[in-house]
């Protein structure tokens, strides 16, 4: 019956057509596009009207300090022990008790994304790849999903990096519009992501002229902007 009732529940929230799609996505086919994004680590962050947060403390992720996520992120300790341990560099924010309420990844080489997507993603000299950024919902609308990137970046310069490159998939359109908020490009390629049956992925390249994010973009307006270096 439980199964059910959380049918029945998803229904009156989502309507009949949105629950159809999500078991059909779930269950027999689904397709993920990860659009391609990259930036410059020294051009200043445009303009923004974000609110600011109290005081939080940086530290690097290591593999043993990871239980700091016990509270909010707790079904991904071990996940980020194991990125430490394979020598990406990782930031989290603590707040005063302590409790990790954000972090951020970055990866000088070739990444393989086993956790999520399953898939590889190539990392040219010069560039690092930045994944995993998440932060609570407290945090949402703050400087924070600013300056967690900020620093990543000036972390990343110091071992050599002059670009960060990024996956965002497509449907998700508050993260589109954070990447146009930070002055990321697209770079025209897309990393195509099938599921069948819930089980089996497969993985193509393909790419794209012009530009799949216009409707997105705001006309520019006075506000705060942020230095990159």
């Amino acid at each position: 019956m439980g199964i059910f009732r959380k049918l029945s529940e998803h229904i009156k929230q989502k309507g009949l057509r949105a629950t159809l799609a999500k078991i059909w996505k779930h269950f027999f086919f689904a397709h993920q596009e990860l659009l391609w994004m990259e930036r410059d680590l020294v051009t200043p962050v445009p303009p923004h009207k974000l609110r600011p947060y109290a005081p939080l403390r940086l530290e690097t992720i290591t593999p043993h300090n990871t239980l700091a996520f016990s509270k909010h992120f707790g079904d991904r300790v071990g996940t980020m022990a194991e990125l430490a341990a394979e020598g990406h560099t990782g930031h989290m924010y603590l707040n005063e008790q302590g409790e990790a309420v954000a972090f951020i990844w970055g990866s000088k080489v070739n990444y393989h994304d086993r956790h999520y997507y399953g898939c590889w993603f190539p990392v040219r000299p010069g560039e690092f790849f930045e994944f995993g950024g998440e932060q609570i919902r407290a945090y949402w609308g703050t400087t924070l999903s600013v300056d967690l990137q900020l620093n990543l970046w000036q972390a990343m310069a110091a071992q050599g990096c002059n670009k960060v490159v990024d996956v965002c998939e497509y449907q998700n359109i508050p993260a589109l519009k954070l990447h146009i908020r930070m002055g990321y490009k697209e770079q025209g390629r897309i990393m195509n992501v099938y599921t069948l049956f819930g089980r089996w992925r497969f993985y193509r390249e393909t790419t794209y002229s012009g530009s799949r994010l216009d409707a997105l973009r705001k006309p520019a307006s006075a506000a705060v902007t942020a230095s990159a270096a």
